[in-house]
């Protein structure tokens, strides 16, 4: 995009500019912005500045030459001299609000990141010992799935958290959470109570437990199955359902969720074929989460859709497989935007998703990218607090390489829920 140095006697309303200066000295809520009126450009003067960057591209106007007015312009009055000063306290005030917001918001972050790490660590430690001690396993899980229901029902102002990258060799921890936490949204945003919230979320950690009984060589292969390698996937549900009948601690109630995930609504799924009403409904809701996940990390990453274009997807064209209430519910929590999509906003910034707060879904937090500041104090855009507007979402892939490293979009797209303080 074509940008200039401009001289500030130059700056008429209407200009779209950028500012030479770091977020913290000047107190506009952005670098960049349209200028609204000419109070705006005493403010820009008065930061001292002698040029700054225009974008003619998205300017409304044009630029006043240097010759337009050979005269100097006319001095403040003593009147005007304060009310330009007492404007621009009044925006620094609320900058320093956004900054407290911002900085609180980066505290409640670092917590959620701490309790995912830990969930995601009790969740491995139970995984590897399910087959030696099922019984203190499962009683394990339960305590693990407690500790995050409590948290969920406690609070109703949740904020869904875009997690840190997973390791390769532990993906199947972080989608087994992933689901679990999603799935636990769902069916409190279906509004069902305490008790199922507990069983789906303790289905939903162990749906695929049974992989641990599928060579490794087929669960990362990339290149398609043959038919006796699918055929051999296939039976990972009834590994599941097996794996968790070794303990009577394991609710009943839960054991369809591993052996139906992925029955669907058609019935063209497997193992047993079943149609609509045939599957269990707790199965119907996780299938729904594990799709989602799935087309998200899928084993190829190249065929990966981000996390806007695996709803989409799902909505627009897997309603006859996957219970469209469900679907449907998911959009809704999740918003248009979930976390990890990387969007173009209404001035052209670029930012990525890595929040949404479940009672504000079209306003969700946005990582802005600015070169101008280093990528670990990029400032988070509440967008209900803006007058900006998502215009887009945009593939991780198609971007120059120092924004992606920039807004270091997720190869592995995980969530994790934190009450809003």
């Amino acid at each position: 995009m074509t940008s200039i140095e401009l001289p500030t006697e130059c700056l008429t309303p209407g200009l779209y500019i950028k500012l030479p200066l770091q977020w913290t000295e000047h107190p506009f809520m952005l670098n960049h912005f349209k200028i609204k009126d000419n109070q705006q450009i005493r403010m820009i003067k008065n930061l001292g500045l002698k040029f700054v960057i225009l974008y003619p591209d998205k300017s409304d106007t044009h630029p006043l030459t240097e010759t337009s007015d050979k005269t100097e312009p006319a001095p403040l009055s003593e009147q005007e001299a304060r009310f330009i000063n007492k404007q621009a306290d009044k925006l620094w005030k609320e900058k320093q609000r956004r900054i407290e917001h911002l900085k609180n918001y980066k505290r409640n972050l670092q917590r959620c990141e701490k309790n995912f790490q830990r969930s995601l660590s009790k969740l491995r430690a139970i995984s590897q010992k399910i087959k030696n001690r099922p019984v203190t396993a499962f009683a394990d899980a339960k305590e693990l799935v407690n500790d995050m229901v409590d948290a969920l029902l406690d609070n109703d102002n949740l904020v869904l958290h875009l997690m840190s990258d997973a390791k390769e060799s532990e993906d199947i921890y972080y989608h087994s959470l992933n689901v679990a936490v999603l799935s636990m949204l769902l069916a409190k945003s279906n509004g069902m109570p305490a008790s199922d919230i507990k069983t789906i979320a303790l289905g939903a950690l162990f749906h695929d437990i049974g992989k641990q009984k599928i060579p490794t060589h087929i669960l990362r292969k990339i290149s398609p199955l043959t038919e006796p390698e699918a055929n051999f996937l296939k039976l990972h549900p009834k590994y599941s359902l097996e794996l968790a009948e070794l303990s009577s601690d394991f609710p009943e109630a839960a054991k369809p969720i591993l052996s139906q995930h992925h029955e669907l609504m058609d019935g063209s799924g497997y193992p047993l074929g079943l149609r609509g009403n045939q599957i269990n409904r707790f199965a119907q809701l996780v299938a729904v989460v594990n799709a989602y996940d799935n087309l998200c990390h899928p084993m190829d990453p190249g065929k990966a859709k981000i996390p806007y274009s695996a709803l989409s997807y799902l909505f627009k064209h897997k309603k006859g497989q996957y219970s469209e209430e469900f679907i449907a519910l998911m959009v809704r929590m999740m918003g248009v935007y979930p976390p990890g999509s990387v969007v173009l906003l209404s001035n052209q910034q670029l930012g990525m998703v890595i929040s949404v707060n479940a009672k504000r879904l079209l306003y969700p937090n946005i990582l802005i990218y600015d070169p101008s500041v280093p990528s670990n104090e990029a400032p988070v855009l509440d967008l209900e607090q803006s007058e900006l507007t998502i215009e887009r979402a945009l593939h991780p892939q198609k971007l120059p390489e120092p924004i992606r490293q920039y807004l270091n979009p997720r190869a592995r797209i995980s969530y994790y829920f934190d009450p809003e303080n």
